[in-house]
């Protein structure tokens, strides 16, 4: 226990045995400046710098863009580069999804794979028969609010409402029907027998989403228009229009042939689709 203590002693005298640092001029030999320093002084003096340097430097690392040109570190504007490209290739997938399905409902028109439905212009009256009886005199609070709204709309002279009875449709070629419509049988069109070259012209303005070759039914231009309306023409020898490209109603997008495997004379076969199902065209064009 003796010698313990006498090595304690011996080391707290040591650790505070007072020392000067004294800096002088060589030539001289002139005290310009002197420290007493200890060596517990020096031990803390230097440990707390230590302590200080690395906080600083931690510091600086976390909250500076010195960060970067440290390896391990990722760069705050490629995190948000990053970001962006995720949300764009979220927003394009939407898109292509979206391009997907509408090209597989233009690849249905093309093949026929459908589900039927028979409509023309006298189901919508046909259908009144089963429509229960409804009362239709309006209310004491109904009848106040289209006064009122009479009143503020008596001067507008805008007039937002659309009415779809000035959509007509234009027949696209005049000609003899050599097969008519069929849906029993999958023929989801007429085919209008007339002289080759005879110009084809649009059925109503829209825009073409498809003018290509293909092997069995040859030169085919689809036109998507308005009222989830859709237009198609077949065997032509020719086309005047690109995909993408805006056509008005009448405007020639063709010529008359009889291009394909399917083809067996100058003809135009010609479909209608509403909404993603076949109509019959006679019901609402004269071909003859």
């Amino acid at each position: 226990m003796a010698k313990k203590k006498n090595k304690e002693k011996k080391l707290a005298k040591k650790l505070l045995h007072k020392y000067r640092l004294v800096v002088l001029n060589e030539d001289t030999f002139e005290e310009k400046f002197a420290f007493k320093l200890t060596r517990l002084n020096v031990f803390v003096t230097v440990g707390v710098s230590m302590l200080v340097l690395i906080i600083l430097t931690t510091l600086f690392i976390a909250f500076t863009p010195l960060r970067e040109y440290i390896p391990g570190y990722s760069s705050a504007k490629l995190n948000h580069q990053a970001t962006q490209l995720v949300l764009k290739t979220d927003s394009l997938q939407q898109v292509i999804h979206k391009q997907n399905q509408y090209f597989k409902s233009i690849s249905n028109v093309l093949s026929g794979k459908v589900s039927v439905e028979n409509f023309n212009k006298d189901s919508i009256l046909n259908t009144n028969e089963n429509i229960a009886e409804v009362t239709l005199n309006p209310s004491k609070e109904d009848s106040l609010l289209r006064e009122q709204v009479e009143q503020e709309d008596k001067y507008n002279v805008i007039d937002v409402a659309v009415d779809r009875t000035d959509f007509k449709l234009f027949p696209p070629v005049k000609g003899q029907i050599s097969e008519a419509y069929n849906a029993e049988e999958n023929h989801f069109a007429v085919d209008i027998v007339t002289t080759k070259n005879t110009p084809v012209k649009a059925t109503a303005e829209g825009t073409v989403v498809f003018s290509e070759w293909t092997a069995e039914t040859g030169y085919v231009i689809i036109i998507e228009h308005r009222y989830g309306l859709i237009s198609v023409y077949k065997h032509n020898s020719s086309l005047a229009k690109e995909q993408g490209e805006l056509v008005k109603k009448g405007e020639v997008i063709g010529m008359v042939g009889s291009t394909g495997e399917l083809s067996t004379g100058p003809h135009l076969h010609f479909e209608l689709w509403s909404n993603g199902r076949p109509v019959n065209p006679t019901d609402f064009l004269e071909f003859e």
